[in-house]
């Protein structure tokens, strides 16, 4: 076997690196693993362990203590720095017949040990649990991330949902206020949607809250954040973004929303959103959520299908608009 990476074999019980200086050992070793169906990739010392980790990603790591260079606990260490290989589990190879080196191993992290000699079944009983407890973790850390993401996200249209809205306009206004530069919102409300819903059914109206969505998220930048504020109502929150930056902001979303129409069924409908921008320097979320819906409710009074913008000096609710067409 080479000290190349090699490609994860079809129905393989998981990748194994095999970090060993002796070729006999190492040899050994990968014949076994190989024989009880694991994918074995191989390293000669530390510094190519941790390329191999890095490159191959395995699901365990059968390392030597005594190698050139980085030893083992320093290999360890290295890997517990490293967001992204820390949590795969490392059995320590040893000829040491102390306990107090294995202790520190323990708690430096690593998962096991296996001393030299050893039995066939004893290495396959160690690096089988330490692939198990991979597994686990992988499994763990997939759930979480589904977790939070449904957490977060509005079931119907993927946007962020109100609960998440909340913490984004809690950490962006706190950010503003460190850095003293400007957050901006906007919200946005869909022109007679009960129409929509009586005309088209809720499907068709659900249909076009999940449109709206993906045309918002086509004009927003990678920081900005695309909500659901409820209904038919929608935010993007945008940071480091002047009250003129929510505005040209606010007027692309509204035209790529009006210049083409909504696909429902076996037809196409025409939909305007009304849009109302606000923006502020440390501004409280609540305050800065009262300017951009008293701007939407003027968008909404003078005609719908446009933009107005809360001045930007007034930041307690008073909003003087300036409207868009």
């Amino acid at each position: 076997m080479s000290d190349t990476a090699a490609g994860t074999v079809a129905g393989s019980s998981g990748r194994i690196l095999v970090a060993e200086d002796s070729l006999v050992i190492r040899t050994v070793v990968s014949e076994q693993l190989m024989d009880a169906g694991y994918d074995v990739v191989q390293a000669i010392d530390g510094e190519a362990a941790l390329a191999q980790c890095a490159a191959t990603r395995p699901d365990a790591i059968l390392l030597d203590i005594e190698m050139p260079g980085l030893d083992g606990h320093q290999v360890l260490a290295r890997l517990k720095q490293d967001e992204g290989l820390r949590d795969i589990p490392v059995v320590f190879l040893t000829g040491r017949t102390g306990t107090d080196e294995m202790v520190a191993g323990l708690r430096e992290g690593a998962h096991d040990y296996l001393r030299k000699p050893f039995e066939p079944a004893e290495l396959l009983a160690r690096i089988g649990g330490a692939v198990r407890i991979k597994r686990l973790q992988d499994e763990l850390r997939e759930r979480n991330e589904e977790l939070k993401y449904l957490s977060e996200t509005d079931g119907l249209t993927g946007a962020t949902n109100r609960r998440h809205i909340d913490g984004v306009l809690d950490r962006f206004s706190g950010t503003s206020r460190r850095h003293q530069e400007p957050y901006a919102l906007v919200m946005f409300d869909i022109d007679h949607f009960k129409s929509v819903n009586d005309t088209e059914g809720h499907p068709g109206g659900d249909q076009v809250l999940r449109e709206l969505v993906v045309r918002l998220r086509s004009i927003a930048r990678d920081d900005d954040v695309v909500g659901r504020w409820g209904g038919e109502e929608f935010v993007i929150i945008a940071p480091r973004t002047t009250i003129e930056g929510a505005a040209v902001l606010a007027e692309r979303a509204r035209l790529v929303v009006a210049e083409r129409s909504f696909a429902i069924g076996d037809h196409d409908i025409a939909v305007t959103v009304s849009a109302g921008c606000a923006s502020g320097i440390g501004e409280y979320p609540a305050s800065l959520v009262r300017r951009a819906d008293q701007a939407l409710y003027e968008s909404k009074l003078q005609g719908r299908n446009r933009v107005t913008c809360s001045s930007p000096h007034d930041v307690i609710g008073h909003s003087s608009p300036q409207m868009m067409q």
